[in-house]
């Protein structure tokens, strides 16, 4: 179907949008369910749950996780029994509208799961995200769900649930502010806790349950209050002009310990930041709030703060010891200090970087994921578990290795019973999925949520590519050899750059529901004869600080340009590559080096298709930096525009299809329009497919598979002579 005929056509739109599941299931079988023998459709490869959210329960060594299948979002439960773990489906949400389920926490006695149902957190000062239109629109909700049988309950509006020890009240954030309620009586109703400026985040319950700390963030600085339920009053814990967060208990709820970042007023994001003011941990008394620190970064190498992505950055451990990340030589590692300061120890040596860390019941462990590699530097391309154990007056054990292979295992948790771990998995032929780690490997939890018709056996195992930028830096990459190539046939190839910038594709399946879909969708370009390569690009993570924080990358100078000629140089060298049939697509921060290889570089990248992506950095960065102004960063400005690639556009000669959706918090949709002006008036093949109401990560499956479909079918036309 004509894509610009849509957007001239609003009643054509909207008959197509009300007809959506039956026009566009019709429309993807007849162009892409009927290709070669051994095909899938798009339907299938996206059809099995991306699974998130792993969490263990306090008791009776129960784990829960969230599946997204096919857009409806629900809570599954798994528990030991007579013949192992049984897992099930806890909620059932039917329709893919975007009302996400989210922030899963277990009451006390592992009966109860208190969640978050709505829409995305991406922006709080905006209106909860509705792309499916619904009539009484969406709001952000906290209900509660019972293992033993019986509908969930709603407790209120509100978000970022913590449940308290011992299970009987719910803390929340609503408007800014910290509520509570209830769990264990059906008919009260919600009661705002305190009023204080800032906005609430990061609660964390004290282990005795009589205090509540949380983050108050001010703007331009933030500090760690403690709430005292008994006294009905506030401390802030030894407040300062700087950014405190991630505040973590002691076990004997005396002390809070947290992260202090200086603030820099002058600070932009994208451009690169290797060294900044050193950060600090300090810990304070939770009833005087009076601190100090027991740890400072030091100067140089590792002074700027970066996190993992677990839940805490502080753990305590046994020992009275507390484990943190720091990038001191280079890497993201896990350290510790004592609790009364002194001299850090490091813990997990190498060349590679900790992903997700968390720590045992007792204390008295801590599980993690990383890249860490042996003999198969291929691993550094994926993620495994890993354990370090700690015990009073001992040092901490060695990393001990729990998972090896060709998967990819993430986000550990240990159960109650403090020895069985469970974890994420996925390879290269199927998704996340909930597994335990035991002696034998992993055992997936619930096998039975995959899809009978999936194609697994028909997916391609992705190859490790190292290539070499034009300015010579060593990138990695994935390459995907569609199945039924023939020998010296020339085909057609694409290159594909993820977003963030601060993300890394693996040799399977991600960890990020949005990324998960787009190796998905390569897999489905390799099926129908396009040679893809996906390009972790320079700034992403994984291999190390100084690649993170590229010089002259983003809106200081574009240097990932680089890794993108790189990448379409390498593939015109390919025998097996048609070198006037390269395309290129991304989304957000890929689709801004989309964007940059088809203005830049159009005699190479003969056609793109750009995901809401960045083409004018002086519109992005106000949105991550409400303090910049290009007036008065004048020189910023002129650098941040030259790295755009708006200021290149009249170079653009390859055609291209765009892709966003309007309620985007993320990339303004300005910023598809002011392209759309300046190709219209370069006279560049462009067209659109627009999604009203839709944000950054389109929160409907059938949105994703119009996307796709669309792209597919926008590649076919410009890039193969006869579609398949």
């Amino acid at each position: 179907m004509n894509l610009r005929l849509l957007q001239r056509s609003p009643r054509l739109l909207a008959l197509l949008l009300v007809f959506a599941p039956i026009v566009f299931v019709a429309s993807v079988t007849r162009l892409h369910g009927q290709t070669a023998p051994g095909s899938f459709t798009l339907q299938q490869v996206l059809s099995a749950p991306f699974t998130s959210d792993l969490i263990a329960a306090p008791a009776k060594k129960r784990i829960a996780w969230v599946a997204n299948i096919e857009g409806r979002n629900n809570l599954w439960v798994a528990e030991p029994g007579s013949q192992g773990f049984a897992a099930r489906q806890l909620t059932h949400y039917t329709d893919d509208d975007g009302v996400g389920v989210n922030t899963p926490r277990w009451t006390a006695d592992a009966g109860t799961i208190v969640y978050e149902l709505g829409g995305s957190d991406e922006d709080e000062a905006k209106p909860t995200p509705n792309p499916a239109w619904l009539v009484k629109g969406v709001t952000q909700q906290i209900w509660i769900a019972p293992l033993a049988g019986g509908e969930p309950r709603l407790i209120g509006e509100g978000h970022l649930p913590a449940v308290s020890p011992d299970g009987k009240t719910v803390a929340f954030v609503r408007d800014k502010e910290i509520w509570t309620a209830p769990l264990d009586a059906v008919d009260t109703k919600p009661g705002q806790l305190l009023v204080t400026r800032g906005s609430a985040s990061d609660l964390r319950w004290s282990p005795d349950g009589k205090k509540l700390a949380f983050k108050s963030d001010r703007d331009d600085h933030s500090f760690i209050a403690v709430f005292d339920f008994d006294k009905h009053a506030v401390v802030y814990l030894d407040p300062s002009s700087d950014h405190d967060q991630g505040p973590s208990w002691s076990p004997d709820s005396k002390t809070v310990a947290f992260v202090r970042v200086p603030s820099e007023a002058d600070q932009l994001d994208f451009v690169e930041h290797r060294t900044a003011q050193p950060w600090s941990i300090r810990v304070a008394d939770a009833e005087t709030g009076e601190g100090h620190a027991i740890f400072n970064a030091a100067e140089g190498q590792g002074s700027a703060f970066q996190p993992t992505e677990s839940d805490a950055q502080l753990m305590w451990v046994a020992g009275s010891r507390i484990v943190f990340p720091w990038e001191k030589d280079g890497w993201l590692h896990l350290y510790s200090v004592a609790a009364s300061g002194g001299e850090s120890a490091l813990l997990t040596p190498g060349d590679f970087e900790v992903d997700r860390a968390t720590v045992s019941p007792k204390g008295d462990a801590i599980v993690f994921d990383s890249n860490q590699y042996g003999a198969d530097k291929a691993d550094v391309d994926r993620r495994h578990i890993w354990r370090i154990g700690f015990a009073a007056g001992v040092a901490a054990t060695a990393p001990q290795q729990l998972t090896s292979g060709q998967g990819i295992e993430t986000q550990p948790v240990v159960a109650s019973d403090g020895e069985t771990i469970a974890v994420l998995r996925s390879d290269a032929k199927l998704p996340m999925r909930a597994a335990l780690v035991n002696a034998g490997g992993l055992t997936d939890l619930a096998p039975q949520a995959i899809p009978a018709d999936f194609p697994a056996s028909k997916l391609v195992t992705p190859q490790q590519v190292i290539f070499t930028a034009s300015d010579g830096m060593t990138i990695h990459g994935q390459l995907f050899v569609p199945p039924n190539a023939k020998p010296g046939e020339r085909l057609p190839a694409l290159v594909f750059f993820h977003g963030g910038s601060r993300r890394q594709m693996l040799l399977g399946f991600s960890y990020m529901g949005y990324y998960s879909n787009a190796y998905a969708m390569n897999q489905y370009l390799a099926s129908r004869g396009y040679i893809v390569l996906s390009v972790n690009y320079r700034s992403g993570i994984g291999y190390g600080l100084n690649f993170r924080e590229a010089l002259n990358y983003g809106a200081g100078g574009a240097s990932e340009f680089n890794d993108v000629m790189g990448a379409g140089l390498y593939l015109k060298s390919r025998s097996d590559v048609d070198p006037t049939r390269i395309g290129c697509w991304g989304g957000s921060y890929g689709g801004y080096l989309t964007a940059l290889a088809l203005s830049r570089a159009s005699s190479l990248f003969a056609a793109g298709v750009d995901f809401h992506g960045v083409h004018d950095w002086n519109l992005e960065m106000p949105v991550f930096v409400p303090h910049y102004d290009p007036a008065k960063h004048a020189e910023v400005a002129r650098m941040a525009y030259e790295s755009s690639p708006i200021s290149s556009v009249s170079t653009w000669r390859s055609p291209v299809l765009l892709i966003h959706g309007d309620d985007d918090r993320n990339v303004p949709f300005a910023e598809t329009v002011q392209l759309v002006e300046a190709l219209r008036k370069q006279k560049v093949d462009f067209e659109e497919l627009i999604f009203p109401d839709e944000i950054h990560g389109f929160l409907l499956h059938r949105d994703w598979l119009r996307a796709y479909a669309a792209e597919t079918d926008f590649f076919d036309r410009k890039l193969k002579a006869t579609p398949r």
